[in-house]
This record gives structure tokens, C-alpha cells and sequence, in this order.
């Protein structure tokens, strides 16, 4: 029975680990909290991605070569490469108490001018180090084009504890 029972929780552990977190939420408007930055929330490295249909330089090295077939990899009508086309935004942040921790990406498209869009991503109870992915792809950079500038907020009790931004963003 003991071993039934140990079982069945570390499957249950596999599984909850195995799951990624869905996609993010994506806000009508974004509303504007007050600052209180606060060292125990930092965000500790951003990483970008240009993902689009421009030919890629014969010099391009091999990891970058790599990147693109992963990204297209499963892919086989031309409408699904371009469901892919995008920016991806992948942040690494830390906390160094337990809270309920909100991550936003506000951004600007090239066709939207000043407009800010907005997603978020929710995180009970966080306590450690996590990572968050965002994605602007498919028909939002079709029709919107590339974002030209960004800023990604750590919000704890309606305020911003923590933010990375573009050096464009204003």
C-alpha cells in the first residue's frame, strides 16, 4: 500500500512538474500602478528574440541557424511558419519572499504608434527564482507588426516592485 501510495505522489509530482504554465493574459487595457521598487524582487536577465521571413546572412553562425529550423521545426504549411513569426520575451526574476507576484509585458507595436498592449502572467505564493515567456505572434504581429518598444513589471499587491525595460520605452 505504501509503495502504491509513493508511487501515485511522485507521479503526481512528474506530472505537475511536466505542465508549463498557459498561455499568458492578455489585458484590454493596461492600468497605471504606482512605483515602490523593492530589492527583494529583481528581475536578474532578459533574453529577446526577432523571429520573421527576412533571409538570413550567409555568415550567420550555427546556433543562430539552429534557432530558426527549431522554431519552424514541425511546421509544414506556409500559414503555420507564419503563426511563429514574432517577438519572444523570456524573463528571469527572483524573489526573495513568499508573495503573490504578478508578471507584466507592456509593449508597442510598429502599427499601433503610441498604444500600449499588455500581458500577464500570475504567480501564487512565489517565493525563489522563475522564469516568464511572453510571445508577440500570429495574427498580432501580422497585422500590428514588430514591437518597437517594451517594459516588463513585478506587481505585488497592485504595486510595481520591480521593472526591466527597452532603452526606447518612455
Amino acid at each position: 500500500m505504501r509503495t502504491l501510495l509513493a508511487s501515485l505522489f511522485s507521479l503526481l509530482i512528474l506530472t505537475s512538474c511536466a505542465t508549463g504554465p498557459g498561455p499568458a493574459t492578455k489585458l484590454e487595457k493596461a492600468a497605471v500602478l504606482p512605483l515602490a521598487l523593492n530589492d527583494k524582487y529583481q528581475f536578474r536577465k532578459v533574453k529577446l528574440y526577432l523571429f520573421n521571413n527576412e533571409p538570413v546572412p550567409f555568415t550567420t553562425s550555427e546556433p543562430v541557424l539552429f534557432e530558426r529550423e527549431r522554431m519552424m521545426w514541425g511546421t509544414v504549411e506556409y500559414r503555420e511558419r507564419e503563426q511563429r513569426y514574432g517577438n519572444y520575451f523570456t524573463f528571469f526574476w527572483r524573489t526573495s519572499v513568499r508573495s503573490d507576484v504578478t508578471v507584466r509585458l507592456e509593449y508597442r507595436q510598429a502599427a499601433l504608434g503610441s498604444y500600449v498592449m499588455a500581458q500577464e502572467r500570475y504567480y501564487p505564493d512565489a517565493r525563489g527564482s522563475f522564469v516568464s515567456r511572453f510571445d508577440v505572434t500570429g495574427d498580432d504581429y501580422l497585422e500590428s507588426g514588430a514591437v518597437t518598444g517594451w517594459r516588463a513589471l513585478l506587481i505585488v499587491d497592485g504595486k510595481v516592485v520591480a521593472l526591466t525595460q527597452s532603452f526606447i520605452w518612455r
